[in-house]
């Protein structure tokens, strides 16, 4: 009979680091546990680290033992993590932990910590390097630029997979995005998490391996690649972020050591039921740990510009979504998850800390106060929130017939009520295309040719008002479907005028986005944006001007019907010219053909001020003017 090897804990872990990580504050948790090759170039081995503090026993196997799972034992320690020093172990290995839980069941789990996994349906871990070679020192240095609340930022939002079928994986589908947003000009890039998750359906929102980069599109240098590829073609990428809830497949996070170890026990607070899935106890200071770790991670190892964290409102109410008595009060009494609240503050400071260039999104979808305020002040500290009343609002309205719209011109002008309350992002996401809702253009109303100018409406006025800009891909193709993430974009609708009209038009509304200061300097501030005309619900009109100082102003004119409005007297703040920047009803874009071009300011007061312009408005149009002097 075979000895078995003595147990090798390898070096342990530093009393500080064991503090931190069970005071709840350590964020760098991804360079001790996990599966960590030896840095020399002697014999091979890896350390293997595990929390598991409940588990009866522990071993790592593998491809190293023939997946026996009972020669690599693993030493517990205090704090509960299991360690084992296995030679013999090389880049690309698999493992996973044979757990004998609390409970007495025994479960291979993958590992929390891995760094790269099987690709799905397998399951196991793969022990790795995240060894690469960066090319955007230029990016890095100057970024901070590029994600400020006074930068022009138009985030295109991709779910790889589905964007275009490429077998070339995350290194072609670099390329193909840079040259998309070479002709898009979209300033970032949204993705749709790539962290490994068993559930291709799921678009990466069930997510099990939180260091994990999805392998279905290659390996985490691949992955890398794409942000360096990206960031030397001149364009941010944002990683989407899960810490609201995770799956409870077997080999995951759930039940970990036979116990409620990353979740909370009671379903009431540790069980989605709109999601089926598990909900982390933010109140355990080992989890708010973990998940520290697992931001700054993405952030560092693969220089993420920002991380839009999912569901945040789901994590805010301990009654989201549940019934009376299917909650449990906080200490309070109250309805607010204090731990969350707790986390959430803790990650936006760290994340600021030790990325201040970078960027923290929120989706919540609540009028909960100070998303986007500093922790300091009592806010959650995100740098910005996802405007969803806006959003709703907007495509409310938008899908009214025109000759009914008069009746609901308070959801285009209640926005701008709030708009100043937080740091905002207008998104038209993903969320808005599936689920029976249809395309965008799907949900305009009227003939094709009304449907895509108004189409081109709604992105005109998204463009013009205050707030960073969101796209899901499709938008600028003016998809005639709803998503599916089984099949790429429907690509060939660019051989038709009228959807290629469209996508010349986010184009250029990208353009103007980058070169009129006024349209993105005051995103963020009151005195950035004036009413010109907020009360012609008769005619579905609205004017507004942008600002910022030092530069033009610019005014933004929509008119929501299909009627042209001759002659349509407009207050501007100057005299002199005013030329027209663009307008949606241009032929280029597939409009009819209403334009303004240079009209001069008559002095003739209008809406409080002292000059205007007399405008032809185009049928489900938008003009964007400014003085021609500059």
């Amino acid at each position: 009979m075979p000895t078995r090897p003595r147990p090798d804990p390898g070096l342990p872990l530093a009393a500080d680091d064991l503090w931190r990580f069970a005071e709840g504050s350590h964020d760098g948790l991804s360079h001790l546990l996990g599966a960590h090759l030896d840095p020399s170039d002697g014999e091979p081995a890896c350390t293997f680290r595990v929390w598991a503090p409940a588990a009866r026993s522990v071993t790592v196997t593998g491809d190293f033992d023939d997946w026996g799972g009972d020669t690599w034992s693993m030493v517990p320690s205090d704090a509960g993590i299991w360690s084992a020093r296995v030679p013999a172990v090389t880049a690309g290995d698999r493992y996973k932990y044979r757990v004998i839980g609390a409970d007495g069941a025994t479960v291979d789990k993958a590992d929390p910590f891995a760094v790269w996994a099987e690709e799905p349906p397998a399951t196991a871990s793969r022990v790795w390097r995240l060894d690469h070679e960066w090319g955007d020192h230029e990016w890095m240095a100057e970024r901070s630029r590029h994600n400020a609340h006074d930068a022009p930022v138009s985030i295109y939002e991709v779910h790889l997979g589905s964007w275009r079928y490429e077998p070339g994986g995350y290194r072609a589908l670099a390329h193909q995005l840079a040259d998309h947003l070479d002709r898009t000009g979209f300033t970032h890039v949204e993705l749709l998490p790539v962290m490994e998750h068993p559930f291709y359906g799921s678009w990466g929102y069930q997510t099990t391996g939180y260091f994990a980069a999805t392998a279905r599109y290659g390996t985490p240098q691949d992955l890398m690649y794409l942000v360096d590829h990206l960031h030397q073609r001149g364009y941010g990428v944002l990683f989407d972020w899960v810490p609201s809830h995770f799956p409870t497949d077997a080999h995951g996070l759930a039940r970990f050591d036979g116990t409620h170890l990353y979740e909370h026990a009671d379903p009431r607070l540790g069980f989605h039921p709109d999601w089926q899935s598990a909900i982390f106890n933010y109140d355990r200071h080992e989890v708010r740990s973990f998940l520290l770790s697992s931001a700054r991670f993405w952030l560092e190892r693969y220089h993420a510009d920002g991380l839009r964290v999912d569901a945040v409102a789901s994590m805010l109410y301990r009654d989201y979504s549940r019934a009376p008595g299917e909650w449990i009060p906080n200490r309070h009494g109250g309805r607010e998850n204090l731990g969350a609240i707790a986390f959430l503050q803790e990650l936006n400071r760290q994340c600021y800390l030790h990325h201040p260039d970078t960027m923290t999104v929120a989706e919540e979808s609540t009028a909960w106060p100070g998303v986007s305020q500093p922790t300091d002040v009592g806010g959650l500290g995100f740098g910005f929130k996802w405007d969803m009343g806006w959003m709703n609002d907007t495509l409310r309205y938008f899908s009214e017939d025109p000759v009914h719209r008069r009746w609901h011109h308070d959801q285009l002008t209640f926005r701008m009520v709030y708009a100043f309350d937080e740091n905002f992002v207008l998104p038209l996401s993903h969320d808005e295309v599936v689920h029976g809702k249809g395309s965008l253009l799907s949900r305009m109303p009227g003939d094709p040719w009304q449907q895509r100018a108004g189409l081109r409406l709604l992105y005109g006025y998204q463009y013009g008002l205050p707030g960073k800009k969101l796209l899901f891909m499709g938008a600028e193709l003016a998809a005639d479907h709803e998503w599916d993430h089984e099949q790429e974009l429907p690509w060939g609708l660019l051989g038709d005028p009228g959807h290629a009209g469209v996508a010349a038009w986010v184009a250029e509304l990208n353009d103007l986005l980058r070169t009129e200061p006024a349209l993105y300097r005051g995103d963020c501030d009151p005195s950035g944006f004036t009413w010109v005309i907020g009360d012609d619900a008769e005619n579905s009109v609205i004017a507004f001007l942008r600002h910022a100082d030092g530069h033009r102003p610019v005014l933004v004119v929509c008119n929501l019907t299909p009627v042209p409005r001759p002659d349509y007297r407009v207050g501007v703040p100057t005299a002199g010219a005013w030329v027209e920047l663009t307008t949606s009803d241009d032929a280029a874009f597939g409009g009819s053909g209403v334009v303004n071009g240079s009209r001069p300011a008559d002095e003739i007061a209008a809406h409080g001020r002292p000059n205007s312009l007399s405008l032809t408005l185009p049928p489900l149009g938008v003009c964007l003017l400014a003085p021609e002097d500059g």
